[in-house]
């Protein structure tokens, strides 16, 4: 054999070994790991909290190795709210149209889902039919679940008020008991709201006052409450961190952080309440996004979230057997078994979701259709003018003709869905009306 054959022979026979020394490494599917090799992965984009993630990272770990299939680590991305969350996403898709190497994303309301499934950017994934037979198909008449399994609701949210009593007793302020409540001229200063341009529980509060009141009568209310609100921080948790402390009366709160902030210093100091006829339980959902590099980790992930163990880690209160160990998660769980004996023994939940009566028929579909359209007009009208916003309702409080003037929106509701339809995805034309909306409303704050 000449010397220049036998270098190739050596060369080739080295790739081959090469080869199957790296195909061995590993014979479970991609995604998974066998039992002592190397973890799987799993990537999670999610606005949850930490203490949602310390719990379900715990639990799913623990029930991923109970299947015999080993480690699992999971990755949490945090951009911060919802919102963020979305323009990650949606970057992300727009530099690589195939995949932005994140495998579900997780919680934030069902707006993002309904948007992101027509779009074609999230995975169906049909889990089994004695599990999809355990999961109502609505709740309020909102779906919990999508037909086509592109997405699941993992928990339910509630969405209300919850208020601080000592502080309202201090300044002789009855409990409030409607959305309109927040914008009386004695909550000045007084009312608590994070920016829904980044919390998705925030803006689901918003949406939910203009569909419960309608269009004009709505916005009324959302910029009275506005010019009642402190301040505007970015995170959700906010609200229930500065009632507890006595910086604010009362705020507009999602039922996990308001369950969470009584259960640590107690129902004497703070009172929690989900407006009669105007409001909603809807799913705070999960799914797969296109392009999951870990797809059969991620679908295991989606199969214990809605298993009674996953719900459970959701719903029951921390130390309970079966429930989360270091914090309490405080959501309502989908599963309507876990309602069928007494819940209140191991949970905080005080409501049971499928027996809640609600006062109007919440649009989804048009919720998440103009959801960034109302991010903008929010920013416009109450956060990026909000002094001059807060003047006016003082100046005009006595004068309801030129207060109600001074709060009318600058568009009807034809008008903006017309906008969000053939406008909002021209940048150049959307900065435009964003700059005319606020001309408008420093005009209008600042009339005599």
């Amino acid at each position: 054999m000449k010397f220049s054959t036998l270098k190739k022979f050596f060369f080739f026979t080295l790739i081959i070994t090469a080869a199957a020394l790296l195909s061995g490494c590993s014979g479970a599917p991609a995604g998974q790991s066998e039992p002592g090799g190397d973890s799987a992965e799993l990537v999670i984009i999610s606005p949850h909290w930490e203490g949602i993630r310390i719990e379900f990272n715990r639990a799913f770990k623990q029930w991923y190795a109970a299947q015999g299939k080993g480690d699992v680590e999971i990755t949490w991305l945090d951009q911060g709210g919802t919102s963020d969350d979305v323009r990650f996403i949606r970057s992300g898709f727009s530099r690589n149209p195939e995949t932005i190497d994140v495998d579900i994303l997780y919680g934030g309301g069902i707006d993002p889902y309904i948007e992101f499934a027509k779009e074609g950017l999230l995975v169906p994934f049909k889990l089994p039919d004695d599990v999809v037979s355990k999961l109502p198909k609505s709740v309020g008449g909102i779906p919990v679940y999508d037909e086509q399994y592109r997405w699941y609701g993992a928990s339910l949210a509630g969405f209300g008020i919850l208020y601080n009593k000592k502080l309202l007793d201090m300044y002789g302020l009855d409990a409030p008991a409607a959305w309109i409540d927040l914008a009386k001229p004695g909550f000045r200063g007084l009312v608590g709201s994070s920016d829904p341009r980044h919390s998705g529980s925030m803006h689901m509060m918003y949406e939910i006052i203009l569909q419960a009141y309608g269009w004009d009568e709505g916005w009324r209310i959302l910029l009275g409450m506005g010019a009642n609100v402190r301040n505007f921080p970015k995170s959700s948790t906010q609200t229930g961190k500065d009632l507890q402390t006595g910086e604010i009366a009362a705020g507009l709160s999602i039922d996990t952080y308001a369950f969470s902030a009584i259960e640590e210093v107690g129902a004497k100091r703070l009172g929690f309440i989900l407006p009669q006829q105007a409001t909603v339980i809807t799913p705070d959902p999960i799914a797969i996004l296109k392009g999951a590099p870990n797809i059969e980790v991620a679908q295991d992930f989606i199969r214990f979230s809605l298993s009674p163990e996953g719900q459970k880690i959701w719903m029951y209160r921390k130390g309970e057997a079966g429930g989360p160990v270091e914090f309490s998660l405080n959501k309502m769980s989908v599963l309507p078994e876990l309602y069928e004996t007494d819940f209140r023994a191991v949970s905080n939940i005080t409501v049971n979701p499928f027996e809640y009566r609600k006062g109007f028929s919440y649009d989804f579909a048009k919720g998440a259709e103009r959801w960034t359209l109302l991010n903008d007009m929010v920013g416009a009208l109450i956060i990026d003018v909000h002094d001059d916003l807060a003047a006016a309702a003082e100046k005009f409080a006595g004068d309801g003709e030129k207060l109600a003037a001074a709060f009318a929106p600058p568009v009807s509701e034809d008008q903006a869905m017309k906008l969000t339809r053939e406008s909002w995805s021209d940048e150049v034309e959307r900065n435009r009306v964003i700059n005319k909306w606020l001309d408008y409303a420093r005009k209008n704050y600042r009339a005599k």
